[in-house]
């Protein structure tokens, strides 16, 4: 890979010129688009150097320049691929440029593109390089004003950023709308809409008073499926108020919902454009967990409009600046809204399922990376998630009242600025007085620390000593400690607590703590909440596991001590399988606690049902230096099956009690009550208990919702016979017009459990009902096989890899975005044994001959680069 095309952080240099106001027009045609933008600019006097201006430019037609209304000649500029290079420029000037571009064949989901009858925008990261000529980066911040003109029967609405101050009819059949923003913003929060479109509205009164019109924009026919984003919002908007004091700053919050998006949603200022997967939910089409996720972003992206687009980024190494902290937002939105202690769970989950193995893969980065190739490749978890659980962290050593105060005073502070993380550290220490020198060490190195408890107690004291190592990672050896927050609580052989929650701030490489006055050794909870995201041995017994599962008064810390447990039953039996030696039987500590949860079930029944459950195969892969999917995979099918068998009784009375009684309603309890419905079919299914399938099969055909459907489709999934195919028929037929219940459709398919899976995927790429052009299309099937049927994906004859770079090279040409997501899952074969890490490197050797975008070129090379090093 050329270095040349690196970005450095160390490199950054302040833009040439800033500009102050940015006027844009839009003349939407059949086939070609026409954008002039008219630039106010002067020179910066942070810049150095020669007045030159570098203007970003990718697929653009030139078709003027001028400079204060006089047309440039060709010895003033120089274009290339990647933009246009203005030469001697007067230190304030009106730059006016004019390109032409067409959207209808756009198929990069970038810039201005067609999205089945919409034209829409994306421009984060550097989409509007696709748009127009311009200084792509978020440290360009202006005011915008736009003119969109179009037919007026083909696009009767038209939506940018902003206040609407002017509309009317131009030449006969066409119309214009202008729309001003009096917020400067960067060029990546630029939006654009033209479409006929269905509308539902509805309005939210601020505390000042101030009455904000909301509106939320569709394709035709699809209005009833986005009542609950609307709701949503308005309780976000609430929220936020409640919560920040952070009141909404303009008249409208427009939201458009378009079905092809490569991402969830984007926050561009006063007009949203998302996925439909993150806006539609109706209970015959939609589950619960779907109605969650519809509800987390919208209010992701309305967190946005302070913490991403009052303050930004300064260049996009500190992306993390303003997703970590806005995911943070939502976590805690999510927790106030439903479950605490589940959605808490959920959220450590996506922590140790995913993140986690990036940070110990090729592809390992710092929450704040150093260098990249395509930014596009840095929308990762471990930018947004892990920097969510960095800002956690900030805000337990702070305490909540104190860090609330702390981002009103970065948000004042900043207000209307692109600033950088260090900025945002800083404000929290003048707010909370925290030193956090050494806690910038989250933001600068790659990897998870591994934490050690050890504990003695010794005439009425109990010692506590945590040590902390963190694993060398590609580029990144020899870690320094880290400054972390570890909760801790004391328990006695009771399960009462003997001393209450309170949190040790590790920042050694290994302390000591003690505690006086305790006559017997306590049972210690640690990382309660999982106050870091960190990776904790503790020597614990299963009997005092056990006794945390039954009594533990945090969710998290009772759901670990149940994974815990089942984690190290899978581990020995993983382990002795993959030495070629007997399996290893599960201990019966284990069935007892389970046997005392069943007896003894927590009041929350969405909590029941995820201590029920057994941890990923990822999860137990994270436990081996070596991953042997085969051994993982029947080891934990052995044990579902034991538990299956032993208590198919309690399974059958819990699925019978927690059968849809009630009308739908998304709420705690029912939720709840679907989730244990679906986790007792679960383990019925797994030894095909008398009876499961025609249980299944009513309650497909019964349910008045998704979830409960798709629980009795599930539990069919895996199992041969003519109920499955013909509720699979069946839903293919009743929702064949509902392309998000459709994805639900092929990804069922793509996870089942059987020889044939990769034969099965192959065949659905064929059907006429996969659309390779649709990012939900492809996540649903290549995605759900990939992530969701890791036995099928590794199977040792390599069919499941050689399918997935097929294909891969397939999208690149089209969609480098995803391609490059794809290929990440070949990238960490070095942390397999064979025959899966020689079948997954050859993939990638593979697709490294090909030629391939920037974006999947910088994923392959990284992987074999950092799997050989």
């Amino acid at each position: 890979m050329s270095q040349t095309l690196r970005k450095y952080r160390a490199d950054y240099q302040p833009p040439t010129y800033l500009i102050d106001e940015v006027a844009l027009d839009f003349d939407i045609r059949d086939d070609r688009t026409r954008v002039r933008g008219d630039y106010r600019m002067r020179r910066n006097p942070a810049s150095h150097g020669r007045p030159a201006l570098r203007l970003d430019g990718r697929g653009l037609t030139l078709v003027s320049i001028a400079v204060d209304g006089r047309m440039a000649s060709d010895e003033e500029y120089a274009v290339d691929d990647t933009g246009l290079t203005l030469f001697e420029l007067p230190q304030a000037c009106t730059l006016t440029v004019e390109t032409s571009i067409d959207p209808e064949h756009n198929l990069s989901l970038e810039g201005l593109y067609r999205s089945g009858d919409i034209l829409c925008t994306q421009c984060e990261a550097t989409g509007f390089s696709r748009i127009v000529y311009f200084p792509d980066r978020p440290d360009v911040m202006a005011r915008y004003r736009t003119r969109i003109e179009a037919d007026a029967s083909r696009y009767p609405v038209l939506l940018s950023n902003g206040n609407c101050v002017e509309t009317g009819p131009t030449d006969p059949g066409r119309h214009y709308a202008v729309f001003v923003d009096p917020f400067a913003k960067p060029c990546y929060l630029f939006a654009l809409v033209a479409g006929d479109l269905g509308l539902i509205r509805d309005h939210y009164t601020t505390g000042s008073g101030r009455e904000v019109d909301l509106r939320l924009y569709t394709e035709h026919g699809n209005e009833d499926q986005c009542h609950h984003a609307m709701a949503s919002l308005k309780q976000a908007m609430a929220w936020d108020e409640a919560t920040y004091g952070l009141e909404y700053d303009l008249d409208s919050y427009v939201t458009v919902a378009v079905s092809s998006f490569n991402m969830g949603a984007m926050e561009n200022k006063g007009l949203n454009v998302f996925n439909t997967a993150c806006v539609f939910a109706r209970q015959d089409t939609a589950t619960d967990a779907d109605f969650a996720l519809v509800r987390d972003v919208v209010a992701h992206e309305y967190f946005h409009n302070y913490t991403g687009n009052r303050v930004t980024c300064r260049d996009w190494f500190q992306l993390s600046l303003k997703e970590g902290l806005t995911v943070y937002r939502e976590h805690q939105f999510a927790v106030d809204q439903g479950s605490p202690g589940v959605t808490r769970i959920g959220q450590v989950r996506t922590i140790r399922e995913v993140q986690f193995p990036e940070d110990g893969g090729p592809r390992a980065h710092p929450v704040r990376p150093d260098s990249y190739v395509e930014m596009d490749n840095f929308y990762t978890i471990t930018v947004y998630e892990k920097g969510a659980e960095v800002i956690r962290m900030i805000a337990r050593m702070a305490g909540d009242d104190a860090f609330i105060a702390a981002v009103r005073h970065y948000l004042a502070k900043h207000d209307g600025q692109a600033v950088t993380i260090e900025d945002f550290v800083v404000a929290m220490e003048e707010s909370t007085g925290l030193d956090l020198e050494q806690f910038r060490r989250w933001y600068a190195h790659a990897g998870t620390p591994h934490l050690r408890l050890d504990s003695d107690h010794v005439a009425d004291t109990l010692t506590l000593r945590l040590s902390q190592h963190t694993p060398d990672t590609p580029d990144d050896r020899d870690k320094p400690a880290f400054d972390l927050p570890v909760e801790i609580a004391l328990f006695d052989h009771r399960g009462e607590v003997v001393r209450g929650p309170e949190v040790l701030r590790l920042n050694q490489a290994e302390q000591e703590w003690q505690f006086e006055g305790l006559h017997e050794a306590p049972i210690v909870s640690a990382l309660r909440g999982f106050s870091a995201p960190v990776q904790l041995s503790q020597a614990q017994s299963d009997t005092e596991r056990a006794l945390l599962m039954a009594h533990d008064s945090d969710p998290v810390s009772r759901w670990d001590a149940a994974q815990a447990l089942y984690l190290e039953a899978l581990v020995a039996d993983a382990s002795a399988r993959s030495a070629g030696q007997d399996a290893a039987s599960a201990p019966a500590v284990l069935f007892e606690a389970i046997e005392t949860l069943l007896d003894n079930p927590p009041d929350d029944r969405a909590l029941l049902a995820e201590m029920l459950t057994l941890p990923s195969e990822a999860r137990i892969g994270e436990q081996f230096e070596r991953i042997d999917v085969a051994a993982i995979g029947a080891a934990r099918r052995e044990l579902g099956t034991d538990i299956a068998r032993r208590f198919s009784a309690r399974f059958e009375r819990l699925a019978d009690e927690h059968a849809a009684c009630e009308p739908y309603v998304f709420d705690v309890a029912g939720a709840g009550r679907r989730r244990v419905f679906a986790c007792a079919l679960d383990y019925l299914a797994r030894i095909d208990a008398p009876g499961l399938r025609e249980r299944a099969v009513d309650a497909f055909e019964r349910a008045d919702n998704m979830t409960d459907r798709m629980a009795g489709l599930s539990a069919l999934r895996d199992l041969p016979g003519a109920e499955r195919e013909r509720v699979l028929a069946d839903f293919a037929r009743r929702w064949a017009d509902e392309p998000l219940v459709m994805d639900k459709w092929l990804r069922l398919q793509a996870t089942t459990r059987r020889d044939d899976a990769a034969d099965t995927v192959r065949r659905l790429l064929a059907d006429d009902r996969f659309d390779f052009t649709n990012p939900n299309r492809v996540r649903a099937l290549l995605g759900g096989f990939a992530r969701g049927n890791v036995e099928a994906f590794h199977r040792g004859d390599a069919s499941g890899y050689r399918l997935l770079a097929d294909e891969i090279v397939r999208l690149d040409a089209i969609n480098p975005q995803l391609a490059a997501a794809l290929a990440g899952l070949l990238a960490p074969w070095a942390r397999y044994v064979a025959p899966q890490r020689d079948g997954m490197r050859e993939q990638l050797n593979r697709l490294s001959e090909r030629s391939l975008s920037a974006n999947t070129r910088e994923i392959v090379d990284s992987g074999l680069a950092a799997a050989a090093g």
